[in-house]
């Protein structure tokens, strides 16, 4: 196994779903900010889930992002 090439395949995946969630989770607070559905101020729970069926993994990561 070459250690550095799985390495770079991680991150290529991990940046991935770094820029697209972000992009996502900023749409919807826009949308929320103009529907009046959040205000300033306000924060919301983020939860985020990574399955590898073949490795038998799952795992949650949740946080509360406030809009300033």
């Amino acid at each position: 196994m070459d250690k550095d090439s799985l390495n770079m395949q991680i991150r290529k995946f991990l940046k991935k779903v770094g820029v697209t969630s972000q992009r996502t989770i900023e749409e919807a607070v826009n949308q929320a900010l103009e529907s009046n559905r959040l205000n300033q101020g306000n924060s919301f729970k983020a939860k985020m889930t990574l399955s590898i069926d073949e490795l038998d993994v799952s795992m949650q990561i949740e946080e509360s992002i406030k809009i300033d």
